[in-house]
This record gives C-alpha cells, sequence and structure tokens, in this order.
C-alpha cells in the first residue's frame, strides 16, 4: 500500500476542500467536508403528517435500512399496506455493528468470524450522532433507543506525523497549547510594537493584550515559555501531587517555528467545527441498537434475504421479481399499488426497472465512495491504563488516518475494542483490495506508531471495506456539482409510481439523518398523490 505524504508536505483541511471546490465543484467540495465531519444541520422539524386517507393503497418499501424502515413505518401509521424487502439476513443496512459470534462474508467469499468477547462491538458505518441531527435523535426518543456521549475530541489523545517530531505522537493538548501560546506571543508583540494601531486603538489594544495573555497562557512579559501557567494547559512533567512530591515540574513548550512545520495543528479544528463543538452521541451497545429499535416497530413486515432483480411499473402498480439471496427457490414475483426504493445506487443500477430516462440517467450516474473501517480488540484498555486516554480520537498521517477509543465502559478490567482504522479514498482502495487479515495486520503495525503496546496486547480483528460489502458496493452516493445540477431532482421526482429515498438523496450525504430526512420527503410527495388520485 503507497504511503501518504509527511504531515509538511499535506494540504491544510481549508486549502484541501478550496483544491476540491476548484475541481469538482461546491458539491463535491460538500462532500468532503462530510467526511471531515463539516455538515449542514439538519432540517428537521418534527415527526411527518400524513394526513387524508390512504383508501387501503398498498406500498413495496425496498431495503430494510434506516431510510426504508422509517418509510414502511410511518406509511402502515397512515393506513397503507406495507410490504419491505430486504437482501441481506438483519435489518438496518449500514446501521450495523459487529459482535462476537458474527459472521460476515464480503465480495469473493472470504468469510470473517468475530471473536469480540461478550458485550464488545464494533460499527462498521455510522459511528456517532451529532447534536444537531434532530430527526435521528428524535426517532431514537420515539422508539426508546438509549443514548450516551461520544467523545470526539479529547485533549490526552495524540496528534501524530511520520515527519514530525522524530514520528513521535505528540499530546493534542500540547501541540495545542503550544500553537495557540506561540501565536498569542506573536501578535502580542506586533500590539506591543505598535504595528496594529491603525486595525486597533490605544485602548482596544490594552483589551487586546490583556485577552492574548489569558488565551495564550502568556507570562507578565507576553513571552510563552516554560512556567506553571503554561503547564496548567499542556501537562506538566510531574503533576501536582501531595506530601514530599507534591511540588509540580513545569514542561517545556515546543517552540512555535516547530509546532508550525510539524502541521499537527491541522488536526485542532475537529473541536471548532459546528457538528463538534457540543455533545454527540452514541447509541448504548452499538449504532444498531436504532435499527433494532426500528424493525420492531415494524414487525412482521419485512422480508429477510430477498434479492430484487427487477422492478417493474404499469398505470396500476409495481412488479418486483426476486430470488431467495441464499440461492433456495426460483424467481418469484410480488406486486404492490406503489414503491419506495432506497437501494443504494450502486445496486441499482444494475437492477431492470422501467423508469424514464431522466431517473434513470440519474441512477447511473453517482459513483459510491470508498471507506474502511478496522475494528481492533486487545487484551486489556492499555491507552486507559497507560496513557489515560477515555474516549476521544487520535489523528495520524499513517493509512489507518485515526484511532478512535470507546466511549464507553470507562475504567473496566478485560478486554476492549476500538477503531483501529478509518479511511477515505485512495487509501480506502488499498485497504479494500487486501485479504481481510492483511488489512487488520497493517492497522496493527501503523497503529504500533503511536501505541507500542499493539503488539503484545492484541486479540483479535476485524475489517469492513465498503465497496466489498454485498448490497452496498461503498459507503456512500459521491456527487458533484456537476452531477446534482443535472441529475439530482430526477433522481428525487415520484416516477410514475415509484419513488427513491437514502442518503444518496440528500444533501446530507453518508449520515443517518440525510436517509430519514430523505426517505420522509419521498413518502410525503407519494401520500399527496395517492389522496389526490
Amino acid at each position: 500500500m503507497a504511503e501518504q505524504p509527511g504531515p509538511e508536505q499535506s494540504p491544510s483541511r481549508r486549502a484541501l476542500l478550496a483544491r476540491i471546490g476548484a475541481v469538482a465543484g461546491g458539491a463535491a467540495m460538500y462532500q468532503a467536508m462530510t467526511a471531515l465531519g463539516v455538515a449542514a444541520e439538519s432540517a428537521y422539524a418534527g415527526p411527518v403528517k400524513l394526513e387524508g386517507d390512504a383508501r387501503g393503497a398498498s406500498v413495496l418499501v425496498l431495503g430494510a435500512g434506516v431510510a426504508g424502515m422509517v418509510a414502511a413505518m410511518e406509511l402502515r401509521k397512515a393506513g397503507y399496506r406495507v410490504q419491505v424487502l430486504e437482501y441481506s439476513d438483519r435489518p438496518g443496512g449500514r446501521c450495523w455493528s459487529l459482535r462476537g459470534g458474527d459472521r460476515y462474508t464480503e465480495l469473493g467469499g472470504e468469510t470473517q468470524t468475530v471473536g469480540f468477547d461478550h458485550g464488545l462491538y464494533f460499527n462498521p458505518g455510522p459511528w456517532r450522532i451529532p447534536y444537531n441531527h434532530h430527526a435521528v435523535l428524535d426517532y431514537c426518543k420515539r422508539l426508546g433507543v438509549a443514548l450516551e456521549p461520544f467523545v470526539q475530541v479529547n485533549h490526552n489523545a495524540m496528534v501524530h506525523g511520520r515527519n514530525a517530531f522524530g514520528g513521535k505522537p505528540q499530546r493534542y493538548r500540547t501541540i495545542n497549547a503550544d500553537y495557540q501560546g506561540g501565536i498569542a506571543e506573536l501578535l502580542a508583540k506586533a500590539t506591543k510594537q505598535g504595528k496594529l494601531d491603525e486595525a486597533v486603538g490605544k485602548q482596544d489594544q490594552e483589551i487586546l493584550l490583556e485577552s492574548l495573555r489569558a488565551w495564550g497562557a502568556l507570562n507578565t512579559d507576553m513571552t510563552y515559555a516554560k512556567s506553571v501557567l503554561t503547564s496548567d494547559r499542556r501537562g506538566f512533567d510531574r503533576d501536582p501531587g501531595g506530601g514530599l512530591t507534591a511540588r509540580p515540574v513545569p514542561s517545556e513548550p515546543v517552540a512555535i517555528k516547530d509546532v508550525l512545520s510539524s502541521r499537527l495543528w491541522s488536526y485542532l479544528v475537529t473541536g471548532s467545527l459546528y457538528e463538534f463543538q457540543t455533545t454527540m452521541f452514541q447509541p448504548v451497545g452499538g449504532m444498531d441498537m436504532i435499527a433494532k429499535a426500528m424493525a420492531r416497530e415494524v414487525d412482521g413486515l419485512i422480508r429477510y434475504n430477498a434479492k430484487v432483480t427487477e422492478i417493474r411499473q404499469d398505470d396500476r402498480g409495481v412488479t418486483v421479481t426476486l430470488r431467495d439471496a441464499q440461492g433456495a427457490g426460483g424467481a418469484e414475483q410480488v406486486r404492490a399499488d406503489w414503491c419506495v426504493c432506497t437501494i443504494p445506487l450502486s445496486i441499482l443500477s444494475q437492477i431492470e426497472m422501467n423508469v424514464g430516462a431522466p431517473m434513470a440517467a440519474a441512477i447511473r450516474a453517482v459513483p459510491y465512495a470508498a471507506s474502511v473501517k478496522v475494528g481492533l480488540q486487545f487484551k486489556r484498555r492499555f491507552w486507559e491504563q497507560d496513557e489515560h486516554i477515555y474516549g476521544g480520537i487520535s489523528y495520524t498521517d499513517l493509512p489507518i488516518r485515526m484511532i478512535s477509543y470507546p466511549s464507553t465502559a470507562y475504567g473496566t478490567p478485560g478486554k476492549g475494542v476500538l477503531l483501529g482504522a478509518y479511511a477515505f479514498g485512495p487509501y480506502a482502495y488499498e485497504f479494500t483490495a487486501l485479504p481481510a487479515a492483511e488489512r487488520v495486520k497493517r492497522a496493527l503495525e501503523w497503529g504500533a506508531a503511536l501505541h507500542p503496546q499493539y503488539k503484545d496486547e492484541f486479540d483479535g480483528g476485524v475489517s469492513v471495506g465498503w465497496h466489498r460489502v454485498p448490497g452496498a458496493l461503498g459507503c456512500n452516493g459521491a456527487w458533484t456539482d456537476a452531477k446534482r445540477d443535472e441529475h439530482y431532482d430526477n433522481l428525487c421526482a415520484l416516477d410514475g409510481r415509484i419513488v427513491l429515498a437514502g442518503e444518496h438523496a440528500s444533501y446530507i450525504p453518508a449520515w443517518q439523518e440525510g436517509a430519514i430526512l430523505s426517505s420522509l420527503d419521498a413518502i410525503s410527495r407519494l401520500h399527496r398523490r395517492v389522496v389526490s388520485a
């Protein structure tokens, strides 16, 4: 697997997004922003209201992911006769958790058996819920899905660059403190030298200096130097204690020129991003608690292992041809008055379907992004016991990109599972091309650069490359600005008796929120057509 250039050669997030926007347009930049955690607030305004008589109409929902099950729940409440066809043997789609004893077979036939201990899990798909994804949070509340905090930013976690500080990981807090302090000192010097006279009045300069001293932990001479004050931000060489060993030993700050050249400051923006500024959430026990709760709501409506091979509509309804995904029996057909199709476009583009040319072109137009995750189980929670990291994410320029520590069961004895890799783009394609065991091996090798305990403490792992997941063939729909302008409205439009839904039919791609909002919009338009017919 090719290695990425060191951090000093990498563009900043702002520069990277600007380049993406210049080359591919605003929608592609938005897609990249989503991958970096920058996405818009949800427009969800409360439970959908499907008013009017459905007159006993029947609906086929294709796909029992989050979008499909939301459609099934709400349509049944509105009086429709609903049946859901799902390719796999479980609900949730990409809302998925892997636990000990689970078996997962990817394209090519390789099967992984998860060896995690009881109670431990790994989320190959969505793993966190932003505070402003109101629809997901509302459904969790309505369905009784217990939530707990997800720690996005932990100042005790690591930032790492292969060519920064000799490849030695640095604590997030030290780089943050030294970067902030160094910048504050530079600005304070410029202020004291009168170089800001035109920009800031004399009185405001005094206030500015006071604020810079507080913000950057500057000394009385406006320098950022080794002291108790600076160590209270970046950490001490010896923490304050009791008795004869009580006296703290301050730590030595890194010079601002070294902080800047390391480029590790590029990771510091995370906590300032809109979605990550406040509390984030995760379902207690795994992300698929949401899928399981939805599946209970539509109990009896979902037919699993149903592989759709053809979708045909006429003036009176929609006929779907299917086969058993496990290979049992021959083809059969089911029919309904209407169809809500949530099948990922990566799959739908391979299914015979008689929709109009505009929708057909839209289905074919959207490729799917690559993503890989690796879950690693260790014999003990060494990140807590040895390094005092409780939740949060460490960042690196290695192909694994990040390590996320569990935000639950802090301090418990026994084994623990962490997210050992989360890669997008070229690294994800290269990871996916490897056998599953090799992906885990690479994640261990690269992760050891941040945590040397990996080698001795490793106890098993599992990897999921989304382009090799049957029924998905990719992580999420990857629009460009030009493609959205040309195809998005046609993709979402009601074509005869068929309407599409899913994260690919939203402006919040790769998030469950986008899938839910798309579904609610689709069924609202379908319902209006039904009651007005």
